[in-house]
């Protein structure tokens, strides 16, 4: 199973991991969170950021889900990021950390293809789908 790393914002990764305990009913054991303020020294986030990736590769990789690329925790996750190791998706949202999560005993880069195609495909403008009977496209988690 592949590890589960939210490099984020303040407490938006907290705040992900508690909508996954409400609608998973449970939070798995190969999700961890870094959050980063804007006052924290980065070297010790990295740090911090490494010794996370250490608990959570089993042997299968790491998948890192940041928030915004070019900011400063976007950038901590690609300096994190070791090929074939350790990929990072930013963007997260929750359709695609459910995904993810779905998904983990996949390969690493299977399961970051699920990320980006979760984190797109469920971005719907939900006016459009009225009267719709098709099913909702995010629902495979």
């Amino acid at each position: 199973m592949i590890g589960i790393l939210l490099i984020t914002h303040n407490g938006l990764g907290d705040s992900l991991v508690d909508c996954v305990r409400h609608v998973m009913g449970s939070v798995p054991p190969n999700l961890r969170v870094l959050s980063v303020l804007g006052s924290d020294d980065p070297q010790q986030k990295e740090s911090a950021g490494r010794k996370l990736l250490a608990e959570l590769d089993t042997g299968e990789g790491v998948l890192i889900l940041s928030d915004l690329f070019g900011a400063t925790r976007a950038i901590l996750a690609c300096r994190l990021s070791q090929s074939g190791r350790v990929i990072t998706v930013s963007g997260v949202n929750l359709p695609m950390l459910l995904r993810v999560i779905s998904y983990s005993n996949k390969l690493l880069q299977d399961v970051a293809n699920k990320a980006v195609e979760g984190g797109r495909d469920c971005i719907i403008l939900a006016d459009s789908e009225k009267g719709s009977d098709a099913k909702p496209r995010c629902a495979d988690y």
